[in-house]
């Protein structure tokens, strides 16, 4: 199927998931991830100096994306369905019916219908039930006896298939009738004789089936374009009827539908790149799973000595007493009975006994799987608890960018004298705040599911982590916070092209930092040894390493001495506070002004 997108590339939501956020080296020799800006980045300090809002971005992204998704329409897909019939019809010479009797059949896969038709006509026929000749001849008489209900009535209220087993009207709309109402399996409808495979055609039902049913048997007609179809899927969005055509094997999984819902078209979850598919059923899985509830349950809770019943202590001393009728009074940090302890065991609020047999290591597999439990939950909670701020970080610049894009840019065009084309500055910024906050969410992730072994690629990852999180609250900041001194002004201010330049240039850096962690995760952090931990100025060393096209060789020499200025090609010096890569001619950061 083309992969040509028929919707507006405009639209604000649909670019959210632009795969320009992703723009990186893909050149064939490429060594391990690009971690710092590209050579073709050369213009990013440029374009923090002034970004020219007149030309139309939207286009010039266009040209060079490749769109590999579409979204259909309920007219869309009925259009297709249409020109799939008529290429089958055309090219078999068999009526449109018949075309799509073979087409369902086929899954709506026309290469399919040719090859095997072509290679066994006479088999493919009998499998479908298109009989090239009628298997009884309908009688010719006046009257005709149904032979369903074996009632007799005037010809022209009986009706057959191809097969010309004749049936009256009344029976015929009663078996299309249930055969609909039992659901899709009406698409596949055969004659009501049982020795008979003849397929029931779509002439049949629009002849004999009710308003009701014919409606019913159209909406199954259409989901089975696209629920057989291994290239289109529907948008998993709550009351979203449209559709989505994938070009199977494009790589990049992560689609955007007409109803500003993105989601991965390969497990239809909301988008998550750079983490695979399996990481994130994995980590839903675990946000919903009883198991959680059991690991509270182990760190939280020691059962009674006595009845075993799970307690919880949240304060007192370390005598704990069970509910009734067990009443069993015993130590909490133990579990000994309380008639053992006293002052000589360490009074109420502590046990030696405890103490002293952690000390030698006696302890029990209760006690260790305790506090395997406790760690497991402690990490789990470090790690979800930024996965939900983030995605509730995310929802709420979603809202912003809603109410910026329908309420603000008219008001802040008014204020400064400026035509809202020219104020794109801002709608791109909030974009790219939406995308990061997905991608940021996205990445705790990932890290709950590294390695703990793998200290280097750990520190690494959090690192790039750390440098993409800072970069997005700068910006962050600047579109929600220094955005406002201009919405409140009484007039046109001549800083606001000060601002402009500054909220353009932390949305170009902030969007190189985020694909240097994609880069980085979806290749692995391939390049960190394993077994060496890494230091920020490592890793810092390590984020300079860019694609083949700019990356220098084993042997090579910096122009640079210090570590984080070796970039990735002689045109760039590299800050040492910020990371920005910056043209040779600037002297000073063009992100943070410090100094070279």
């Amino acid at each position: 199927m083309e992969s040509e997108d028929d919707f507006d590339m405009q639209d604000a939501n649909e670019s959210a998931e632009d795969d320009d956020f992703y723009s990186g080296g893909d050149d064939g020799d490429d060594v391990g991830p690009a971690y710092a800006f590209d050579s073709d980045d050369a213009d990013d300090a440029d374009d923090y100096e002034f970004i020219d809002n007149e030309t139309d971005d939207s286009d010039d992204l266009a040209s060079h994306r490749q769109q590999n998704f579409s979204i259909l329409s309920e007219a869309d897909i009925r259009q297709r369905q249409e020109e799939d019939i008529i290429r089958v019809s055309s090219v078999l010479s068999i009526s449109k019916v018949s075309a799509t009797v073979l087409l369902r059949f086929y899954n709506w896969s026309v290469s399919k219908v040719h090859d095997e038709w072509f290679a066994d006509e006479e088999n493919v026929r009998k499998a479908v039930g298109l009989l090239d000749k009628p298997a009884v001849q309908f009688p010719d008489a006046k009257e005709l006896t149904c032979g369903i209900c074996f009632e007799t009535y005037p010809w022209d209220r009986l009706h057959a298939a191809a097969c010309g087993h004749p049936f009256c009207n009344i029976c015929w709309a009663g078996y299309i009738g249930t055969a609909i109402n039992d659901g899709p399996g009406c698409l596949v409808l055969r004659c009501p004789d049982p020795s008979c495979g003849a397929a029931v055609g779509q002439d049949m039902i629009d002849l004999l089936a009710s308003g009701e049913d014919k409606e019913k048997y159209y909406r199954y007609f259409i989901r089975s374009y696209v629920e057989d179809n291994r290239k289109t899927k529907w948008c998993p969005a709550p009351g979203c009827d449209y559709a989505v055509d994938f070009v199977v094997g494009s790589g990049n999984f992560d689609v955007t539908c007409r109803c500003s819902h993105s989601f991965c078209w390969n497990c239809t979850e909301e988008a998550h790149r750079p983490v695979d598919c399996d990481t994130v059923s994995k980590w839903v899985l675990k946000n919903s799973a009883e198991s959680e509830n059991m690991n509270w349950i182990l760190a939280n809770s020691k059962p009674c000595p006595r009845c075993k019943r799970p307690i919880e202590k949240n304060q007192g001393c370390m005598h704990m007493t069970c509910t009734p009728p067990c009443k069993f009074e015993f130590c909490w940090l133990c579990l000994g009975a309380w008639t053992d302890h006293g002052e000589r065991t360490g009074g109420f609020y502590a046990c030696n006994r405890y103490e002293t047999a952690k000390q030698e290591g006696v302890y029990d597999e209760c006690e260790k799987r305790r506090e395997m439990a406790k760690n497991s939950l402690e990490k789990y909670t470090h790690y979800y608890e930024r996965w939900a701020t983030n995605q509730s970080s995310r929802q709420k610049a979603l809202a912003d960018l809603q109410q910026m894009q329908t309420v603000h840019l008219e008001k802040l065009s008014d204020l400064q004298c400026q035509p809202e084309s020219q104020l794109k500055f801002v709608t791109e910024a909030w974009l790219q705040i939406v995308e990061c906050r997905r991608v940021l969410k996205w990445t705790y992730a990932y890290g709950y599911y590294l390695p703990e072994h793998e200290h280097g690629k750990r520190q690494f990852f959090e690192y790039l982590q750390g440098e993409a999180e800072s970069g997005l609250e700068r910006l962050h900041q600047c579109a929600e916070k220094e955005l406002q001194v201009y919405l409140n002004a009484e007039g046109p201010m001549k800083e606001f092209n000060e601002f402009r330049t500054k909220l353009a240039g932390l949305t170009s850096v902030t969007r190189n930092y985020f694909e240097n962690l994609v880069r980085a995760l979806e290749n692995g952090l391939s390049d960190v040894d394993t077994h060496v931990p890494c230091n920020r100025s490592g890793s810092s060393k390590s984020l300079g390493g860019g694609s083949s096209r700019g990356r220098r060789s084993k042997g090579s020499t910096s122009r640079s001495s210090g570590p984080n200025k070796n970039v990735d090609d002689s045109s760039h010096w590299s800050c040492d506070q910020c990371t920005y890569a910056n043209a040779n001619s600037a002297t000073t950061c063009a992100m943070c002004q410090h100094p070279r």
